[in-house]
């Protein structure tokens, strides 16, 4: 859904439809071609894709979803928020994979985005993982601007009045003004929270993230997740982390999948990843407890999905 004219910094919650456990498992066996884009009554809610490369699979994936014009508008500013945390090579999945940002910074910009910033506040020092990672190059490539997350004092304090337990935190200055945040998150295993995903991802628009998991990380990432409501969310499954997450240990703990998730419902994006991963959402602590918060839908049924394999 395109912005509205209110800015980031004024806005609490975005609305979606919440609806019951349950949803069909997220499958490629049989799948349609590249849907065209039509009506938006034509057009799908949630996409996945399977079989190509990462910019070929986003290229693919916004067509038949009905073009990144549906989030962004010629003028806006744009943040392109991947997971930057780790100081490792592409190989090792525990980073959004760089070809993916790269299409994605385009894709924005060839929409005639004004800017297109690409940021994380990440776990090692962030010089190295900007480099690394091949994202800092990716975004250079494809005329996006690199954005480090390091510095306290770009974060501002904000409430957040639906949280049962993260009341206040600190948020990247850049988030509260953009107009348009785009979420993408690598597939991956996680030892705090089983699974790293949409939802999960936003810690890295936050500064003091280490209260998070000292005082019940799940409910916490759930409190923000009904402040902040990413507008499209794409999940990067094309090296997925098994086992050894959030960095991993070796090429041994990953997965060549060569699967993408896109749609603008965190928590939906999210239910589908975790059963893409082949575990129950509902295992998933905050998955669980974003039932009825106004986040989005965890009844996959309701959903128009469209399933493309290359």
């Amino acid at each position: 859904m395109p912005k509205n004219n209110i800015s980031r910094r004024d806005f609490i919650i975005k609305t979606s439809i919440a609806g019951a456990i349950g949803g069909a498992v997220i499958g490629l066996g049989k799948c349609n071609p590249v849907m065209a884009a039509g009506s938006n009554n034509e057009l799908p809610d949630l996409v996945a894709i399977r079989g190509g490369e990462p910019g070929v699979m986003f290229n693919k994936a916004i067509e038949a979803w009905g073009g990144i014009h549906r989030v962004v508008r010629a003028g806006q500013t744009v943040v392109v928020k991947p997971n930057i945390g780790w100081n490792v090579t592409p190989d090792r999945a525990a980073n959004t994979n760089p070809e993916l940002v790269e299409a994605i910074v385009r894709a924005c910009l060839k929409a005639n985005a004004k800017e297109v910033f690409v940021m994380d506040h990440t776990a090692d020092v962030w010089t190295k993982c900007y480099k690394n990672s091949g994202i800092q190059q990716a975004t250079k490539d494809g005329g996006g601007k690199m954005v480090p997350g390091n510095n306290e004092r770009d974060y501002k304090t904000v409430k957040i009045p639906m949280a049962k337990r993260l009341k206040t935190v600190k948020v990247h200055d850049l988030i509260l003004s953009t107009d348009v945040l785009i979420n993408v998150p690598v597939l991956k295993h996680h030892v705090s929270t089983k699974l790293s995903l949409g939802m999960k991802n936003l810690m890295g628009i936050v500064w003091d993230r280490q209260w998070w998991h000292k005082n019940d990380l799940h409910q916490c990432i759930a409190d923000f997740s009904t402040y902040i409501k990413a507008d499209l969310t794409i999940i990067d499954g094309y090296r997925m982390m098994k086992r050894n997450g959030p960095m991993g240990v070796s090429t041994d703990d990953v997965l060549l999948q060569k699967a993408l998730l896109l749609g603008a419902d965190p928590l939906a994006l999210d239910v589908a990843a975790s059963k893409m991963f082949g575990m129950n959402p509902m295992d998933v602590g905050y998955i669980r407890l974003s039932e009825g918060l106004n986040i989005g839908t965890n009844d996959l049924s309701t959903l128009k999905i469209q399933k493309i394999k290359i």
